[in-house]
């Protein structure tokens, strides 16, 4: 942790979800000053959509802070609040908007933002499930300073987290909040205190990563059993996994890997036992489901799903 040698900044949070908290706590617990919080606006939330506060509004409103709502960064309240709270630094973590240009130059310090990737790879709305996707084995959160192009600024700091077989990207995501929290902090100091070191990224090498779809949930069984098995856990909790089965949807929320090999044709329902259903994917490798969701009903494990419904071998996942 760099030693502090400067005056505490004036910071404004731009930031909605759940992963942005951390990131505000440890600013709130620091020397620094939080002048406010620009969060998106209230929308319905849950099954039930009830407006209700995202988790970033719900910890500014439990401290205090002022918070700004603005369907536009470009309508003229914004700059002028920005300006009568007099910020040094923004700080941005999954705000969910691009900051106009001139938003971005209004802060002396201009603007960092806390991303759940290890930059260039993975610029783009859904950094963690799309690494989860992808098989990759690790990631992590980078600082890096806020420009025009998305996700193309300078990174100040860099903290790695391994990604495990059977991870979800919930749980990633989870983690990278927590370890992006104290790397936020050690480069304000370094802002603060004019050592702050500017990496470019390359460029050559960067990747994108596309907001998520709910088409993008329908499993192909062709595919190896890894790739099957990676969007299960990547499209976890949203929009998840799913195939037909006799007609209807079933959400995949839990699979594993088989060491068994098959002949039967992708898709196939080669084995069911107490606990779970395998079935075959490409390549004559097989997976196995743990845990679904059958459609307009609560998650359950393959059990009780079982329980409930007459499996056989040699029945198909199919297409809607």
């Amino acid at each position: 942790m760099t030693t502090a040698s400067s005056d505490p900044l004036r910071i404004v949070f731009l930031g909605t979800p759940a992963f942005a908290v951390p990131s505000l706590e440890a600013l709130l617990a620091s020397r620094h000053t939080v002048c406010g919080v620009i969060t998106q606006p209230d929308r319905p939330r849950g099954r039930g959509q009830q407006v209700s506060d995202a988790p970033v509004k719900a910890l500014a409103v439990a401290r205090g802070l002022p918070v700004l709502q603005p369907d536009r960064l470009k309508a003229p309240e914004v700059a002028a609040t920005l300006r009568d709270w007099n910020v040094d630094l923004g700080v941005v973590a999954a705000y969910g908007k691009l900051i106009p240009e001139d938003i971005l130059r209004l802060p002396r310090f201009g603007m960092i933002n806390v991303h759940a990737s290890l930059l260039p790879k993975y610029r783009g709305a859904s950094p963690v499930h799309r690494a989860v996707m992808d098989g990759e084995r690790e990631t992590g959160v980078t600082i890096m300073r806020v420009e025009k192009m998305l996700d193309a600024g300078a990174m100040l700091g860099k903290a790695i987290r391994p990604i495990g077989p059977d991870d979800t990207s919930d749980v990633v995501e989870r983690d990278l909040a927590q370890l992006g929290a104290p790397l936020l902090l050690e480069v304000i100091e370094q802002l603060a205190a004019g050592t702050a070191t500017d990496e470019l990224q390359d460029f050559m090498i960067c990747s994108y990563a596309p907001r998520l779809t709910k088409a993008e949930g329908l499993v192909d069984w062709s595919l190896p059993a890894s790739y099957v098995h990676n969007r299960v856990r990547g499209l976890y909790p949203w929009p998840h996994a799913y195939s037909y089965l006799d007609g209807s949807r079933l959400i995949l929320l839990k699979t594993h890997l088989e060491a068994e090999v098959t002949e039967a044709a992708p898709g196939t329902i080669v084995d069911v036992s107490r606990g779970s259903i395998s079935v075959a994917t490409g390549h004559g490798e097989r997976i196995a489901i743990d845990r679904v969701q059958p459609e307009g009903r609560r998650p359950m494990e393959t059990r009780e799903f079982l329980a409930g419904h007459r499996v056989q071998p040699g029945a198909r996942f199919t297409g809607p």
